[in-house]
């Protein structure tokens, strides 16, 4: 970060601004003078740290003392001699791309021969660490280009009788030749012929677009046999599904029975989901990747042949489309398996509030029978308090008789049982009343 002293106009630097602003100069193409041999291998970097590459590097004559901090970026360009190497660590792979000058008899020999010019680095070549996702020996010679039907005639002899691709790039033009093939070295071989004086920057920028859509195209290929794979997951997963929407119709299909069955289904697609959703995005990207390549690489056709956009059109475009259906169905699936649990869930709401009524109308009946209850236990106890009273009563007048008074006992207490009973009615009503008004 620059300090304020030295820049007075501006204020300090946010810390990402220089890692944002030199993003466009990551990964500048190389000057390439012709005839040289491009040699591109890209491995998958999972489970290699930045030091083993580090110390693969270091292993090149002359680059022992190699920083550790010039790898701390995603791009390193080092000078072997007569050669340059460029890596290039990705979030998925590195690449290591090593030019070096094309012999004239390598040049004429054909693809077959380019293989003599690795022996050199062949052991350093093999112990690079990863896994090869890509290797490709790319040819770039001088050729005349005013006859196009005449450069294809060579590039044929070039492959043998392999088929080939090959178009026009460019307005110079260069012609790109590729049979797209693995060879018996695990080397894809590509041809580029390019007009006399051709810069070494062009012939950077060539290279670097031709070898970048090739290993773009490869992974995202990765994302196909993960796709092939779930196919009869997702189609055993959407017959269940099925069923169990059919099911939900049923009223006698128990209800937990169909959840545990949609709980599984939707733990099915979520796990799917997320071990393989970053792979299928990742191959959306990467064919983006490589239809950008291919349009920058500006071909024209030549006839006879078909051109490297025409054949990744032909060829890589079902792939991308498997792997997008396979993304959607399981996008589509977890959305299906929503929509049922919210219908299973109403259905559950719906028994649930039937069993609440159910109860609720036993509760109310048993209040109703309570207060039936309550309303018989009353009139018991007004009976019962007003026959304690008239004892009272026929006692009060017995002991009034004994004190020589002229009672009636009996009449007494006859006369007073009307009094006696509404008196006790009214005064548990009043009880009552002031009851209910508390509450």
């Amino acid at each position: 970060m620059s300090c304020l002293a030295d820049r007075p106009l501006l204020p300090d630097d946010d810390p990402l601004r220089v890692l944002l602003h030199d993003e466009v100069h990551a990964r500048p193409s190389a000057r390439i003078r012709l005839p040289a041999l491009v040699t591109c291998v890209a491995v998958l970097n999972e489970g290699v740290t930045r030091e083993d590459e580090l110390a693969h590097l270091r292993r090149l004559p002359g680059q022992h003392d190699l920083p550790a901090a010039q790898l701390q970026g995603n791009f390193v360009g080092l000078r072997l001699g007569g050669r340059a190497l460029k890596w290039e660590r990705h979030s998925e792979f590195t690449r290591y791309s090593l030019v070096q000058p094309l012999s004239e008899g390598a040049a004429a020999g054909g693809a077959g021969s380019l293989s003599a010019a690795l022996a050199p680095d062949a052991a350093w070549l093999r112990a690079i660490p990863g896994r090869t996702i890509a290797a490709i020996l790319l040819a770039m010679i001088e050729g005349d280009l005013t006859d196009a039907q005449a450069a294809l005639a060579h590039g044929r002899r070039w492959f043998g009788d392999a088929a080939i691709v090959a178009s026009l790039m460019g307005a110079g033009p260069s012609c790109a030749i590729a049979d797209l093939r693995i060879g018996g070295d695990g080397f894809e071989r590509m041809l580029v012929i390019a007009p006399p004086g051709t810069s070494p920057t062009r012939s950077g920028r060539t290279s670097q677009r031709l070898l970048e859509f090739e290993t773009y195209r490869l992974m995202a290929l990765r994302g196909l046999p993960v796709a092939k794979s779930l196919a009869p997951m997702l189609l055993e997963t959407e017959r269940a599904l099925a069923d169990i929407t059919g099911r939900l119709e049923d009223a006698a299909a128990s209800d937990q029975e169909l959840l545990e069955r949609l709980t599984a289904l939707a733990a099915r697609v979520e796990r799917a989901t997320a071990e393989h959703g970053y792979r299928f995005s990742a191959t959306q990207a990467y064919d983006a990747l490589v239809r950008q390549r291919i349009d920058e690489l500006r071909e024209r056709p030549i006839p006879g042949t078909q051109t490297i956009g025409q054949f990744m059109q032909r060829r890589l475009s079902p792939a991308i489309a498997t792997v997008a259906s396979t993304a959607q169905r399981l996008g589509s699936l977890s959305q299906r398996i929503e929509r049922a649990g919210a219908l299973l869930r109403t259905r559950v709401d719906i028994a649930t509030e039937a069993q609440n009524q159910q109860l609720l109308a036993k509760l109310t009946r048993g209040q109703e029978m309570q207060l039936r209850l309550q309303s018989t236990v009353e009139g018991l106890s007004i009976a019962a308090i007003s026959y304690y009273v008239v004892s009272l009563v026929l006692y009060l007048a017995k002991a009034g008789k004994a004190a020589a008074l002229p009672v009636n006992p009996e009449l007494v207490a006859g006369a007073s049982i009307p009094m006696v009973l509404w008196a006790v009615w009214r005064t548990v009503r009043h009880i009552h009343e002031r009851l209910y008004r508390s509450s």
